[in-house]
C-alpha cells in the first residue's frame, strides 16, 4: 500500500475533508490532493506531522508493504457502525445558510410570541382588579385568554412549518459530513463577517433580559403594593424578556449554522452522537414542562406568577442532562 493510498484512507477513516487535514498540517488543500493522487510526496517534516496527526508510526507511512490491518495503534470505530461521511456540496451549504438566515427570524419571533402570550391577560387582570378599566373579570380574562391562545397557536404553526422546511438539513445535526472543496473556506469567511453582529446581538439580548426586572422594582418604589401597577410591570418584564430572547435566539441560530457545516462546538462527530441520545430526553422534559405550565396556570389563573416555571425548568434541564450523561458513562 503506497503512501498516497495510506493518506487517503487515514483521512477518510477520521472523517476529515482534504481542507480539514490541510489545516491540521498547515499546508494547502492542493498539497493534500497531490499527495493523495501520488503527484508529489510530502517531505520528512510533513511525514512526521502526518504520523502525529493520524496516530501511526513513520514506518507504517513509509513502508509500502504495511497496510492498515498491520497497525495496532489505529483505533477507529467499525465502518459499519459509523457509516461513510455525508457529502455536502457548495450549493447545498449555501442553500442551508440561506435557509437558516431566513428561519432564524421566524423561529425567534415564534419564541417571542410564546413569551408575550400571557402579557395581555396579566395586564388586563391587574387593571380590572384595580378598577382602571371598565371590564368585568370574566370579559378581561376572556380577552386575555383568546390573545394567549392565538399567540401560542401562531408560534406553534411557525415552529411546525419551519421544521418541515428544514427536514432536508437535519443530517447536518446528526451525521458526519465531508464538505466539498471550498465549502470550509466560504463558511469561515461568512462566519468572520458575522462575528461582530453575533456579539452585539447576543450581548444586547442578555442585557435586556437582565434589565427586565427594572419595571417591577420601579412599580414597587413608585406605587407600593398596587396590584394594577404590579400586573402592568410584569407585562413589561415579559416584553423586555421577549425582545432579549428574540435577539439571542436569532443570532444563535445563524451562528450554529456555521458550526454545523464546520463540525465545531456542539456539532463535532462525538457531540452529534451525544445529542442524538438527548433528543428523546429533551422532548419528554420540555413537553412535561409545557403541560405543567399550562395546567398550573389554568387551574390557579395566577398567570402573573406561573411564568416562573420556565426559568426553573431551564435550570432543571441543565441538571437533568448532566445527570443523564454521568449515568450513561457509568453504564
Amino acid at each position: 500500500m503506497i503512501l498516497a493510498d495510506k493518506i487517503t484512507e487515514l483521512r477518510k477513516k477520521n472523517g476529515w475533508s482534504q481542507e480539514e487535514l490541510a489545516e491540521k498540517l498547515d499546508v494547502s488543500r492542493q498539497s493534500i490532493s497531490k499527495w493523495e493522487s501520488a503527484q508529489s510526496v510530502p517531505d520528512m517534516s510533513r511525514i512526521l506531522k502526518l504520523s502525529e496527526v493520524f496516530g501511526v508510526s513513520t514506518d507504517f507511512l513509509l513502508k509500502d508493504e504495511m497496510s492498515l490491518s498491520d497497525v495496532q495503534k489505529i483505533s477507529f470505530e467499525p465502518e459499519e457502525e459509523s457509516g461513510p461521511a455525508r457529502q455536502v456540496s457548495m450549493e447545498e451549504a449555501a442553500a442551508f445558510l440561506s435557509f437558516r438566515d431566513k428561519s432564524s427570524g421566524r423561529v425567534a419571533f415564534g419564541v417571542m410570541m410564546c413569551i408575550l402570550s400571557p402579557a395581555l391577560l396579566i395586564a388586563l387582570a391587574g387593571l380590572q382588579e384595580g378598577g382602571i378599566i371598565g371590564l368585568s373579570e370574566t370579559t378581561a380574562a376572556g380577552i386575555g385568554l383568546v390573545v394567549l391562545l392565538l399567540l401560542v397557536g401562531g408560534a406553534v404553526g411557525i415552529f411546525v412549518t419551519n421544521g418541515l422546511e428544514g427536514q432536508q438539513y437535519e443530517f447536518l445535526e446528526k451525521e458526519r459530513i465531508d464538505t466539498a472543496y471550498g465549502v470550509d473556506g466560504m463558511v469561515k469567511d461568512r462566519r468572520e463577517k458575522y462575528r461582530h453582529t453575533y456579539s452585539v446581538q447576543l450581548v444586547a439580548g442578555i442585557v435586556l433580559c437582565v434589565l427586565s426586572a427594572i419595571p417591577l422594582f420601579t412599580a414597587m418604589i413608585v406605587f407600593g403594593d398596587n396590584d394594577a401597577a404590579s400586573s402592568v410591570s410584569v407585562a413589561a418584564i415579559l416584553l423586555l424578556v421577549a425582545a432579549g430572547v428574540f435577539l439571542i435566539v436569532r443570532c444563535s441560530i445563524i451562528w450554529e449554522s456555521y458550526q454545523m457545516l464546520l463540525e465545531e462546538g456542539e456539532y463535532t462527530p462525538e457531540q452529534k452522537e451525544e445529542q442524538s441520545r438527548n433528543d428523546y430526553l429533551s422532548a419528554i422534559f420540555w413537553g412535561s414542562a409545557t403541560a405543567l405550565y399550562l395546567g398550573v396556570s389554568f387551574l390557579t389563573m395566577e398567570w402573573h406568577r406561573t411564568w416562573i416555571i420556565w426559568p426553573v425548568a431551564g435550570v432543571a434541564y441543565g441538571v437533568v442532562t448532566a445527570v443523564a450523561a454521568v449515568l450513561r458513562k457509568r453504564g
